[in-house]
Protein backbone atom coordinates (compact mmCIF):
# COMPACT_ATOMS: atom_id res chain seq x y z
CA UNK A 1 0.00 0.00 0.00
CA UNK A 2 1.73 2.83 -0.91
CA UNK A 3 1.40 6.24 1.03
CA UNK A 4 -1.72 8.00 -0.65
CA UNK A 5 -3.65 4.58 -0.53
CA UNK A 6 -3.13 4.69 3.22
CA UNK A 7 -4.11 8.44 3.13
CA UNK A 8 -7.40 8.03 1.32
CA UNK A 9 -8.36 5.00 3.30
CA UNK A 10 -8.30 6.84 6.51
CA UNK A 11 -10.26 9.81 4.42
CA UNK A 12 -12.65 7.35 3.82
CA UNK A 13 -13.05 5.82 7.12
CA UNK A 14 -12.97 9.19 8.61
CA UNK A 15 -16.09 10.53 6.79
CA UNK A 16 -17.81 7.29 6.95
CA UNK A 17 -17.96 7.80 10.62
CA UNK A 18 -19.14 11.12 10.66
CA UNK A 19 -21.92 10.45 7.92
CA UNK A 20 -23.35 7.70 10.65
CA UNK A 21 -22.90 10.26 13.25
CA UNK A 22 -25.04 12.46 11.29
CA UNK A 23 -27.39 10.10 9.87
CA UNK A 24 -28.26 9.08 13.64
CA UNK A 25 -28.72 12.87 14.67
CA UNK A 26 -30.65 13.30 11.92
CA UNK A 27 -32.77 10.38 11.03
CA UNK A 28 -32.53 8.26 13.74
CA UNK A 29 -32.89 10.78 16.49
CA UNK A 30 -34.87 13.21 14.37
CA UNK A 31 -37.45 11.17 12.98
CA UNK A 32 -37.61 6.74 13.60
CA UNK A 33 -37.23 7.76 17.79
CA UNK A 34 -38.36 11.06 18.13
CA UNK A 35 -41.89 9.43 19.96
CA UNK A 36 -39.63 7.89 22.49
CA UNK A 37 -37.47 10.85 23.02
CA UNK A 38 -40.98 13.13 23.44
CA UNK A 39 -41.06 11.67 26.80
CA UNK A 40 -38.21 13.73 27.72
CA UNK A 41 -38.02 17.61 28.17
CA UNK A 42 -35.35 19.96 26.96
CA UNK A 43 -35.41 23.68 27.39
CA UNK A 44 -39.60 22.87 27.79
CA UNK A 45 -39.74 21.24 24.58
CA UNK A 46 -40.20 17.87 23.88
CA UNK A 47 -36.70 16.42 23.30
CA UNK A 48 -37.64 14.51 20.27
CA UNK A 49 -38.98 17.69 18.68
CA UNK A 50 -36.15 19.97 19.75
CA UNK A 51 -33.59 17.32 18.38
CA UNK A 52 -35.33 17.18 14.48
CA UNK A 53 -35.69 21.51 14.91
CA UNK A 54 -32.88 22.54 16.50
CA UNK A 55 -30.48 19.90 17.83
CA UNK A 56 -29.57 18.04 14.65
CA UNK A 57 -28.21 21.43 13.25
CA UNK A 58 -25.83 21.96 16.20
CA UNK A 59 -24.69 18.37 15.43
CA UNK A 60 -24.32 19.03 11.69
CA UNK A 61 -22.29 22.22 12.69
CA UNK A 62 -19.89 20.27 15.47
CA UNK A 63 -19.44 17.10 12.85
CA UNK A 64 -17.59 20.10 10.33
CA UNK A 65 -15.47 21.27 13.14
CA UNK A 66 -14.38 17.82 13.81
CA UNK A 67 -14.02 17.14 10.61
CA UNK A 68 -11.47 20.17 9.56
CA UNK A 69 -9.40 19.38 12.59
CA UNK A 70 -9.03 15.49 12.12
CA UNK A 71 -8.08 16.28 7.82
CA UNK A 72 -5.75 18.76 8.80
CA UNK A 73 -4.64 15.90 11.22
CA UNK A 74 -4.32 13.11 8.35
CA UNK A 75 -2.87 16.13 5.81
CA UNK A 76 -0.08 16.52 8.45
CA UNK A 77 0.48 12.55 8.96
CA UNK A 78 1.07 12.12 5.69
CA UNK A 79 2.60 15.26 4.68
CA UNK A 80 -0.19 16.60 2.52
CA UNK A 81 -0.97 19.45 4.48
CA UNK A 82 -1.25 22.82 2.78
CA UNK A 83 1.90 24.30 4.02
CA UNK A 84 3.65 21.68 1.54
CA UNK A 85 3.74 23.52 -2.02
CA UNK A 86 5.24 20.91 -3.60
CA UNK A 87 2.49 18.21 -3.86
CA UNK A 88 0.66 18.62 -7.16
CA UNK A 89 -3.43 17.92 -6.69
CA UNK A 90 -3.15 15.32 -9.43
CA UNK A 91 -1.04 13.34 -7.22
CA UNK A 92 -3.64 13.09 -4.23
CA UNK A 93 -6.37 11.43 -6.35
CA UNK A 94 -7.01 7.52 -5.61
CA UNK A 95 -4.74 5.55 -7.80
CA UNK A 96 -8.11 4.15 -9.57
CA UNK A 97 -8.85 7.90 -10.79
CA UNK A 98 -5.55 8.03 -12.36
CA UNK A 99 -5.50 4.83 -14.04
CA UNK A 100 -9.35 5.59 -15.21
CA UNK A 101 -7.91 8.74 -17.32
CA UNK A 102 -4.78 6.29 -18.68
CA UNK A 103 -2.02 8.45 -16.47
CA UNK A 104 0.19 6.64 -13.50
Amino acid sequence: MTNLEGYWKENVKLVLKLLSIWFIASYGMGILFVDYLNQFQFFGFPFGFWVAQQGAIYVFVALIFVYVVKMNTLDKKYGVDESDDDVPVEDLRPAEDAEDKGEQ
